[in-house]
């Protein structure tokens, strides 16, 4: 099944817009973390564990299948979807992941987060996502929907990447 789009405001400059629209089909893998109820970015936040988890253990599908020396999201970008205001979110407080430097000259990528709520209403309403637990859904190149998965199961996760790539030797 496509990737069923609805309206997100984007954290970095407060835009209304479909999430759909930020993935794009350019051969990159896509995580699409959705908080749970815990505050965004606390030490409790189950989406902050999933980027440490991505960022840093030598097990995570971006630590074992982004080439040397690529940008950390040439072939797995992560999102994270909370649900506060995008005003209740400090830009310092989001995870490096979440705002990685790219390209040649070091650019930060601003746009991976976005707050659930968007002209009164939510997403995860919308889309039947769990509000208390959260979830992650894997998105393929083309936009389809590759898996859902809770949000701490980082195992399955790396589980389901070892089955669809080829780790960097």
């Amino acid at each position: 099944m496509r990737f069923h789009s609805a309206k997100v405001t984007r954290h970095a400059d407060a835009k209304p817009m479909h999430l759909g629209h930020s993935i794009k089909a350019d051969g990159r893998w896509h995580i699409l973390a959705f908080a749970g109820e815990q505050s965004f970015m606390d030490n409790n936040c189950q989406v902050k564990a999933l980027c440490e988890f991505l960022q840093n253990n030598p097990l995570s599908p971006i630590q074992r299948f982004t080439p040397n020396g690529a940008d950390i999201d040439e072939m797995i970008t992560v999102q994270a979807v909370f649900q506060a205001s995008h005003r209740e979110v400090e830009v310092d407080d989001i995870h490096p992941l979440l705002q990685p430097s790219k390209d040649r000259y070091g650019l930060t990528d601003y746009e991976k987060v976005y707050s659930a709520i968007c002209e009164g209403t939510s997403f995860y309403d919308k889309r039947g996502i769990d509000k208390e637990n959260g979830c992650i859904i894997i998105v393929r190149p083309d936009q389809y929907v590759a898996d859902v998965l809770p949000l701490n199961d980082h195992d399955e996760l790396t589980k389901f990447f070892e089955a669809v790539l080829n780790p960097v030797s």
